[in-house]
């Protein structure tokens, strides 16, 4: 794509600083790299062309031995710009290594596969109408000036912590040869790493943990520090002169090499195995188990062919799919990988543990020097709109052990350093539930009641089940969106008022926000439907008392009637800091910007009233509300609509909310946060999934009026979110929208960012609107709520 050609000179432009520090004279007969630590790390670019697992299924709850699937592979693996990126082992959040890639040499020329090659991907396995049938990958890379090409097919072992790439190199001239450079950041950190090679099989080891690569008998293999005594650092001559066998007592940012001679004209087959294990044995017999084994075995098993249990056995249980495929205008293939995708950002360890990107955001200006999760993490809101999508696609065990699963994130006398009125869920966690942050976001202790309701109504929970859930985790969590209360968790010593939140969906202001009043009042609407049920009619009146006096106050302190924007004034905020929408209050600084003004900044949360039940679709403040919204002549830093004109349709999307300042910096395009620093200029781009919230409002109000075009909801909505996806049929958090600078990636419009791909909450919207749209009314919508609150 066209960001590569841009970041191809700048990393040339480092690449040369530091080469120039390398030393003037190096042993060439010396069999340990020099120059460690070698250069900083950080982790890939992030927005990602394909994610890979293996599916497993359950025993009981659990990610078992014992399952029909056998031994649980608890390896996840991520391609982008064509090549293999973070992979993660153990925990989902647990990477090991950056990328492999091949630096190709020839007569004349260097060239790095990421940058100087043009890159096409696609499934290894596919039903009759091209719908992928598991997250296996082909991709092909082509050199532009015809030199080469080189073809690679992705796929984890079923059996064992392995991951297999089959190459197919073809050299169309004499003296190419072909590299393959992987950059271990083994234990989820990239700089206390050492290497060695022992046996033509190279290995990277951090503590306990070891990767060990096997490759054909011929490579030539040598190891070295990054920036230092890498292969493109030896290059810098033209020529390879070092050949290290280890990196000796140091540790550091290591490079592994696999050096092969090709044959011109004729495609040579290669196969490499990135086997882990608890120490260098271990994770060698892995990888050549599944040397052994062979590739085609492998891919049959992970497809779940012939007798193997795999993906296509998964997708095969999904009964509503092929329903949901024809609410496309793609012919199913983003439903289909979409499925795949939900399912594969779980952990299995601690099965449902649903995380919300397998990916770390702006990844390549991030540090990897210390380890973190990025987005491989528990949110309970993201996680709410995953488990919902399973359900909307007739997976029925995945969002009920999903549920069962949160009791490990709710706030109470298990959670360490915790004290306090407890109820509430944490904010972030890690799948094992260790605490990230730390923050109360009212929406995310809603969602866990409005998710038990869902599967209580649709008999995934048994009236038994429900009734011990209510009285476990549900009734602590309404208890709290009733009463709040104080609590004390690391740095966060407050007090809880409902519906004040200390932050709202965005994780950033606090206040009164319409999105998160909607799910506390829909959260509390359904915690009294448990409580009736279950003979605690005192707690059902308490909810029901507080749903009711958070709807009749919510217009009072978020509808403003003396708006600064142009028009009549009279629109939701998204958010107000006290309950008074009419004093033009200072929001918290946040993301670079400034102390902005709240009667400035509108966001289309406020339409979770009507998708949930709260207010009906032509409920007058929300129609007006759709004006500010959807002004494409507001000034470009508060609009939030955005149209993506192309020769066959016209693609709307919305940004989160006018001045929102997660994302690129419009001087010069560079990653959010570059440089360790917030700046001024950051501009949040176009969120796809709220064009399925948008299109979840109009279907609700097109139903209500009588009026529903169901062809041009598909059209305009259905499609705006499929041209959202990129090659690999991703769907991203943000993508680019045309505003400010262009220069560090080179984007093109529509084309997801490198904020995060795909991003989990934006695949469930999308299922979610296909179901919708099946069932001609929204998949969340809450009878309860809707019977209670909404008129004939």
């Amino acid at each position: 794509m066209s960001h590569k050609l841009v970041k191809a000179a700048l990393l040339s432009i480092g690449a040369s600083s530091l080469i120039a520090c390398t030393p003037s004279v190096v042993d060439s007969e010396a069999t340990t790299a020099h120059g460690a630590p070698g250069q900083a790390p950080t982790w890939a670019y992030s927005a990602k062309t394909g994610i890979g697992t293996s599916y497993e299924q359950y025993v009981e709850s659990k990610y078992t031995d014992n399952a029909a699937t056998g031994t649980v592979s608890r390896i996840w693996f991520s391609v982008a710009e064509g090549v293999l990126t973070e992979t993660m082992v153990g925990l989902i959040h647990q990477a090991q290594l950056k990328d492999s890639q091949f630096v190709i040499t020839g007569n004349g020329f260097t060239d790095i596969e990421s940058q100087d090659t043009t890159s096409k991907i696609g499934y290894l396995h596919t039903d009759s109408k091209g719908r992928p049938l598991s997250l296996a990958y082909r991709i092909v890379n082509r050199d532009r000036e015809g030199r080469y090409s080189i073809e690679k097919h992705l796929v984890t072992d079923p059996d064992r912590n392995t991951l297999l790439q089959r190459v197919i190199f073809t050299a169309h001239e004499p003296g190419i040869r072909a590299h393959l450079v992987t950059n271990p950041h083994i234990a989820n950190t990239g700089g206390n790493d050492e290497a060695w090679v022992a046996d033509g099989i190279a290995y990277a080891r951090e503590g306990n943990q070891t990767m060990a690569i096997a490759g054909p008998a011929a490579a030539e293999v040598s190891v070295g520090f990054v920036g230092t005594s890498d292969l493109i650092t030896d290059l810098a001559d033209g020529t390879q002169n070092w050949r290290y066998t280890s990196t000796g007592e140091s540790s550091g940012n290591v490079s592994i090499t696999q050096s092969l001679a090709t044959n011109p004209g004729q495609p040579q087959r290669w196969n490499f195995a990135y086997g882990f294990g608890s120490n260098p044995k271990h994770a060698a017999d892995n990888a050549q188990a599944s040397l052994a084994a062979g590739f085609d075995r492998v891919l049959a098993h992970y497809n779940g062919e012939g007798e193997h249990i795999g993906w296509e056995d998964y997708m095969a249980s999904l009964a509503p799919l092929e329903q949901l495929a024809q609410m496309a205008t793609d012919g199913g293939k983003l439903a289909y990988t979409s499925a795949m995708v939900l399912k594969a950002q779980e952990d299995k360890t601690h099965a449902g543990a649903l995380i919300a990107s397998l990916s770390n955001p702006w990844g390549d200006v991030v540090s990897a020097a210390a380890a973190s999760t990025g987005y491989k993490a528990v949110w309970p809101r993201d996680f709410y709109q995953v488990a919902m999508a399973f359900l909307a696609l007739g997976d029925t065990q995945t969002p009920k052990v999903a549920f069962e699963y949160l009791t490990k994130v709710q706030a109470g006398a298990g959670t360490p350093g915790f004290t306090g009125t407890p109820g509430w869920f944490l904010q972030k966690t890690h799948v094992d539930g260790t605490l990230e942050w730390y923050s109360v976001q009212l929406d995310q202790t809603a969602m866990p009641i409005m998710l038990g309701y869902k599967l209580w109504q649709q008999g995934v929970l048994s009236d038994s089940e429900a009734r011990n859930w209510y009285q476990t985790m549900l009734k602590p969590a309404a208890q709290f969106l009733s009463h709040g209360g104080e609590f004390s968790l690391g740095w966060n010593q407050t007090s809880i008022t409902p519906p004040f939140t200390q932050q709202e969906r965005w994780e950033e202001q606090e206040g009164y926000s319409p999105s998160t009043t909607a799910a506390i009042i829909t959260g509390l609407v359904a915690a009294a439907e448990f409580a009736q049920q279950f003979g605690s009619s005192d707690d059902a009146e308490l909810y029901l008392t507080k749903a009711d006096e958070y709807r009749e106050q919510l217009q009072a302190r978020t509808f403003t009637t003396e708006g600064t924007l142009p028009g009549d004034g009279d629109y939701y905020l998204r958010i107000s800091r006290n309950d008074n929408p009419n004093d033009q209050g200072q929001l918290i600084e946040r993301n670079g910007q400034g102390a902005l003004n709240e009667s400035d900044i509108v966001d289309p949360g406020f339409l979770e009233l009507v998708r949930y039940g709260v207010h009906r679709a032509d409920f007058a403040p929300v129609r007006e509300s759709l004006n500010e919204v959807d002004n494409l002549e507001l000034p470009e830093y508060l609009q939030v609509k955005y149209e993506f004109p192309t020769p066959d349709a016209t693609y709307v999307g919305w940004r989160r909310y006018g001045g929102d300042g997660y994302g690129e910096r419009t001087s010069n395009g560079a990653g959010y946060g570059h440089g360790g620093e917030m700046h001024s200029d950051q501009r949040g781009r176009v969120w796809p999934f709220l064009t399925g919230e948008r299109a979840h409002y109009e279907l609700a109000h097109s139903t209500q009026t009588g009026n529903t075009n169901m062809s041009a909801l598909q059209n305009q909505y259905v499609a705006s979110m499929e041209y959202f996806a990129n090659e690999g049929l991703m769907l991203p958090e943000q993508v680019w929208d045309g505003v400010g600078s262009n220069a560090t990636y080179g984007y093109e419009l529509g084309e997801g960012t490198n904020s995060a791909t795909p991003l989990a909450w934006t695949h469930a919207e999308y299922i979610k609107l296909l179901r919708s749209l099946s069932d001609a009314k929204v998949w969340d919508y809450y009878p309860p709520v809707g019977e209670r609150y909404q008129s004939p």
